[in-house]
């Protein structure tokens, strides 16, 4: 993929380098993009999203325990405080990822990116790329590096016994 050169590579950004560039391709590209290009339904982001939604929260899920969370209904608690639209959406912006995006005519006229809810799906796209490229470990990693762990979920979790 090329960006301009004021632009970082997106790959730098987040520390990842996809093996198959045409899945972060397809992480990028708002389905109302791919229809006006005539591109066929399964080159736009919506499977992606959707994927990266489960991969999110079982991250987020596997840290909770690890670091000691063992009551059900407070893991439940804590997961919606941590996977919610609000962190997806800071994280996006934090990395500039609407810079990246595909986004149709409208799109780009409306300004859609400013939606809290179109942005944390754009993060969920970039992140099920991540793990259908390089699995559940990497797409830990990008996790990690564009803050979607919360400070008391980094560092050295507790083993599970």
């Amino acid at each position: 993929m090329q960006y301009s050169a004021d632009k970082p590579n997106l790959e730098d950004v987040i520390g990842y380098t996809f093996v198959n560039p045409d899945i972060l391709e397809r992480a990028l590209s708002r389905k109302a993009y791919c229809q006006e290009r005539g591109y066929p339904e399964a080159d736009h982001m919506d499977a992606l999203a959707t994927l990266g939604d489960a991969v999110i929260e079982l991250h987020i899920l596997t840290r909770l325990v690890e670091t000691g969370g063992c009551d059900k209904g407070e893991i439940s608690v804590k997961k919606m405080d941590l996977v919610n639209m609000s962190i997806l959406r800071r994280a996006g912006e934090t990395i500039h990822l609407h810079e990246y995006i595909h986004w149709g005519n409208g799109e780009m006229r409306m300004h859609i990116w400013s939606s809290g809810r179109v942005i944390a799906e754009c993060i969920e796209a970039l992140i099920g790329a991540v793990y259908l490229d390089g699995g559940l470990y990497y797409a830990g990693q990008v996790m990690e590096t564009i803050g979607l762990f919360p400070t008391e979920l980094c560092g050295n979790p507790r083993p599970v016994s």
